[in-house]
């Protein structure tokens, strides 16, 4: 018997990285998946790598849109009649430009980024929680940031848009506990996806690989599947009694004020 037998999950950013791994690991313990990206090619992959005999959908969408959001949500109800988990996990960095300071900021910059980090967030949670209510049952797990916690994670738009979606995750919580849905955030710190593969090409590049993760307790990076196993841990029923809550995965990275020269 996997943790999720008979249980239908939707995931966004299902393509790469951290939703890859949450996907294939959610089909591994018996969950029928709805994958959503914008990455067509990515899809495919994250399907290939599903176990054997595994039910789940490809669908392309782009979380800022309501219309294709809207059409995800039909199509899995469609699919499989129910809705019991919802990972929010699709999100970028920046629209590359790099991190300028607030005063360089850019106002297409942070329409860009809060649209598919935090609305995208909300559009998901908004049309997949009425089929949830109507069965008084559902987890949906969110994915923030430790750059939603602290500055130097990250920039101005991205830190704003995951600390949106902390509070976010609260508000949602109060909304829905009534109709027993659970709503909670995880907070990941420095992993290797494809949001980040340029930060870690670069340290590869120029001999800096030994850095990465080096600010925080562990002096490692995070790997997807570690995301992904908090993410798992939310939307089972090991976590019946959690809502609300963010729970940082990084290494210890927001244990400790972490200022600059503080750590070797």
């Amino acid at each position: 018997m996997g943790r999720f037998d008979g249980r239908v999950a939707i995931v966004t950013g299902a393509g790469s990285g951290i939703g890859q791994a949450t996907a294939l690991r959610l089909a591994r313990e018996g969950a029928q998946v709805v994958m959503a990206d914008t990455s067509e090619m990515g899809l495919v992959v994250t399907g290939n790598l599903m176990p054997e005999g595994a039910e789940h959908l490809r669908r392309l969408v782009n979380v800022a849109n309501e219309a294709q959001v809207k059409n995800l949500v039909s199509d899995a109800i469609n699919a499989f009649g129910k809705i019991d988990i919802l990972c929010n996990i699709a999100g970028i960095a920046s629209t590359g430009k790099g991190h300028p300071p607030v005063t360089e900021n850019e106002r297409d910059e942070w329409d860009t980024v809060l649209s598919v980090n935090l609305i995208g967030t909300m559009l998901l949670i908004k049309h997949v929680a009425p089929h949830m209510q109507a069965r008084k049952l559902g987890s949906i797990v969110n994915t923030a940031s430790v750059a939603g916690i602290r500055s130097g994670a990250g920039g101005n738009a991205y830190s704003a848009s995951k600390a949106g979606v902390i509070n976010l995750t609260m508000t949602a919580a109060c909304d829905l506990g009534d109709h027993n849905i659970r709503v909670n955030a995880v907070c990941p710190g420095l992993v290797e996806t494809g949001m980040t593969r340029k930060v870690f090409d670069y340290a590869r590049a120029h001999e800096k690989a030994h850095k990465l993760g080096n600010r925080c307790e562990l002096r490692r990076y995070g790997e997807p599947e570690e995301i992904a196993a908090a993410i798992l841990f939310f939307a089972s029923d090991d976590a019946s009694y959690i809502t609300g809550q963010a729970l940082p995965v990084d290494g210890g990275n927001t244990a400790s004020l972490n200022l600059p020269g503080m750590k070797v």
